[in-house]
């Protein structure tokens, strides 16, 4: 990986690697954590069993949605109502080229990202703990999918992490809608400015460095609002559930899973 950009080959990813893939002739960015044996989990708007319509756009579920020819063991699995899901990594991509998110960026660096989504300064947990998160979510779901709160990004950021916001009423974790948030914020910020200067070359310049320091005050690794919270856990704060119960993991279950 390198500061302009995040490419990697296939062989250079390792279990617990979070992923990335573009969609749409880069219009938005598709995130999963990467747990070996080819097989990628990530998170996607959900299909209700029960009903033939999905609680997302048709528009963005055809471009997540398993291919229905792929003859992978375990290429699709899901809980039902559930929506993470198990990949092959070729799905996952589809047409796409293959990315690897960056954990522990400095400031800088994360500052001299032009686009968001690909980099933070928080650290990564171990690759097991990472792969456990993984795991036991997609038995467990990750609750409703939202763009802007709960995307496939905050679901890798917080298998890589275990950091949860707990400001409901704020951007969630994903470096992509504090991009969305940071761009209409920076350009209202440098407005009065463009007074102050009647070039447009400055008038750019600081709408820019605006929207950069938007996107870093956003980041997970510099936020004072989030804690560690164990996925055992992520049910009850979250408020996914009423109380706590306890859930009997099946290892060899998750293992095939991976290895099938």
């Amino acid at each position: 990986m390198g500061l302009l950009t995040h490419r990697v080959e296939r062989s250079e990813i390792k279990p617990g690697d979070h992923i990335y893939t573009y969609r749409a002739v880069f219009t938005y960015s598709h995130h999963g954590i990467f747990v070996g044996g080819n097989k990628v989990v990530h998170f996607t708007p959900r299909q209700n069993i029960n009903s033939s319509s999905d609680t997302s756009s048709d528009f963005y579920d055809s471009m997540t949605s398993i291919p229905s020819s792929c003859n992978i063991p375990d290429c699709g699995f899901r809980q039902p109502n559930s929506g993470v899901a198990l990949s092959c990594l070729d799905c996952f991509l589809g047409k796409g080229s293959l990315y690897c998110f960056e954990y522990g960026a400095t400031p800088s660096v994360f500052l001299a990202k032009v686009r968001g989504g690909t980099c933070t300064t928080a650290a990564s947990d171990p690759p097991e703990t990472v792969i456990h998160r993984a795991m036991y979510l997609l038995q467990n779901g990750f609750g409703n999918y939202d763009v802007m709160g709960n995307n496939c990004e905050d679901f890798a950021l917080y298998c890589k992490t275990g950091l949860l916001v707990m400001d409901k009423q704020g951007v969630g974790r994903s470096g992509q809608a504090s991009s969305v948030i940071g761009a209409p914020l920076a350009a209202l910020l440098s407005s009065p400015l463009k007074l102050l200067m009647p070039s447009p070359v400055g008038v750019a310049t600081v709408t820019a460095g605006m929207y950069c320091m938007s996107r870093y005050a956003t980041d997970i690794g510099v936020r004072s609002d989030v804690i560690k919270v164990a996925v055992e856990d992520l049910a009850v704060n979250l408020g996914w559930a009423d109380h706590h119960e306890e859930v009997n993991e099946d290892n060899e279950a998750s293992h095939r899973l991976i290895t099938g």
